[in-house]
């Protein structure tokens, strides 16, 4: 596109409304449609179908079919495609940008940088389709054997609402790159940015028919997805109690799961470290999106000398950030994604406070726009300490020494993100040590993510890194085929 050309809207050039995209074509669900609702305004923004099992059924029919094709396709062309939607996403940027921030409330920086990260899973995907997929193996026989990395088949891609383009695009890019079909079921509060829009990029792109569907739907769709016999792996993400029935239905059905489930992650800031600094991180890490991210920072622990200063600080900035809707002003904090998010945040910070919190900044709310909060001298048996908020809520502990903050982070049943603000980033590195996380930062808060980084949990946060980089998304999307060649065939004794 020459410079200054304005990309056609990827949505004004199909019929969407009320539609899921199933074998190729934009249809009507068997569920019938929906309103697709902004947060920030409760207006109707258009509607999406609604699928059901049924349409998984068919669906994941038309997607294995179609797999074989795609996976017969020279290593080249897969790659051409990633690519071509890595450009579109930018290309499109401010019309999926726009739906970000009114179907989500996300504000426009954030929804800059899913963009950003869904060109770049894109891109890095792209790299996948010409990497080495086996290796030669020695063998007592006369014989050549090798171990070669085959697409899965069909992968069931079950994404959130919080921010749904990068958490559907790091499994689906990679999952196509390598050969695989992807049924994406996007959360249906959030199926225009986590879905339609997807699929529209990489429809444009010159994805085949059928090898991405979409399927907004309930839980009785992912069940089905789970069970269908064409699915052969599963990625979800969202919170650790889905994750777990997702596992156990996976297992009964002898699934792959790739399980991204939700964090309590801790920021320790230790008594050398810089106060100023340690408050500019803690905001970031708590009050960014909402704290509706998985990585967010979710306790604090904040070393005896300086925690009236972190605390006095980290309120101050709380109560000056702009909360309101991210479409129509400058604003920090956009709005939650409904009611029945806000009310779980106002009731654990209500029930914290009960328990003996001190409610230093925030603990209200106007409709869907809850104020960034923080809570100083946190019980550790407080429901704001030990479990996830998924708002914009900074509780803050003190603690005596290093040991103990490192002893406190790791008590809890979560893994996911770690930070640790300190002058001596060695300390910080011996520290981290004892705190069994699948993330690290060291003098940066919890919530990062790049395309090529592997990315994951352990404990109650998932199953390990699996996402980001060509090694982790290879384990994920691929299965190892033992393969030997004979120039004459053996004798065997009988």
């Amino acid at each position: 596109m020459e410079k200054g050309e304005s990309a056609v809207a990827l949505l004004d050039t199909i019929d969407w409304q009320g539609k899921i995209f199933k074998n190729g074509v934009w249809t009507a669900g068997h569920g019938g449609d929906y309103a697709v609702v902004e947060p920030a305004t409760g207006a109707e923004l258009g509607r999406m179908g609604l699928a059901t099992p049924a349409d998984v059924a068919e669906a994941a029919a038309s997607a294995a079919a179609a797999q074989r094709e795609w996976a017969a396709l020279p290593h080249t062309a897969r790659a051409a495609v990633l690519r071509r939607a890595g450009d579109l996403w930018q290309r499109h940027a401010e019309e999926i940008s726009g739906w970000n921030v009114r179907e989500v409330g996300a504000v426009p920086g954030m929804a800059g940088f899913a963009l950003h990260v869904a060109a770049e899973e894109c891109y890095e995907a792209a790299t996948l389709p010409g990497r080495a997929i086996g290796e030669v193996l020695p063998s007592e026989q006369p014989r050549l054997s090798m171990a070669r990395r085959v697409p899965a088949g069909v992968v069931a891609v079950i994404s959130p609402f919080n921010v749904p383009i990068i958490l559907g695009i790091r499994s689906v890019a990679p999952a196509l790159a390598l050969g695989n079909a992807v049924i994406l079921k996007p959360d249906p509060r959030t199926a225009v940015t986590g879905g339609t829009l997807m699929a529209r990029v990489l429809e444009e792109a010159g994805l085949p028919p059928g090898v991405l569907q979409m399927l907004p739907g309930g839980a009785d769709v992912g069940e089905a997805l789970i069970a269908d016999p064409h699915v052969r792996v599963i990625s979800f993400t969202g919170s650790t109690p889905v994750g777990r029935r997702i596992g156990e239905l996976a297992g009964r059905h002898l699934k792959r799961a790739h399980l991204e489930l939700g964090g309590n992650s801790a920021l320790l800031v230790l008594d050398d470290a810089d106060v100023d600094e340690a408050v500019n991180l803690a905001a970031w890490g708590s009050f960014f999106h909402q704290g509706q991210i998985c990585m967010t920072t979710g306790r604090h622990l904040v070393a005896d000398r300086l925690y009236d200063a972190f605390v006095e600080g980290l309120a101050a900035k709380a109560g000056a950030l702009p909360v309101g809707d991210p479409a129509a002003g400058d604003v920090a904090l956009g709005p939650v994604i409904d009611a029945g998010q806000r009310d779980k945040i106002h009731g654990l910070v209500t029930a914290s406070v009960e328990q003996g919190a001190q409610l230093a900044s925030g603990g209200a709310y106007e409709r869907l726009f809850y104020r960034p909060t923080v809570l100083a001298g946190v019980p550790l048996t407080a429901p704001a300490f030990a479990e996830e908020v998924f708002g914009p809520v900074a509780p803050v502990t003190r603690v005596s020494s290093a040991q103990e903050a490192a002893e406190l982070a790791a008590a809890g049943e979560y893994g996911l993100s770690l930070g640790i603000v300190t002058r001596d980033v060695m300390r910080g590195l011996a520290v981290a040590e004892r705190i069994p996380t699948g993330i690290v930062h060291i003098n940066d808060q919890t919530v990062n993510d790049e395309a090529n980084a592997p990315f994951g949990g352990v404990r109650a946060s998932g199953t390990g890194a699996r996402f980001g980089g060509a090694a982790a998304n290879i384990e994920a999307f691929t299965e190892t085929r033992w393969i030997t060649m004979r120039g004459e065939p053996p004798r065997y004794p009988f």
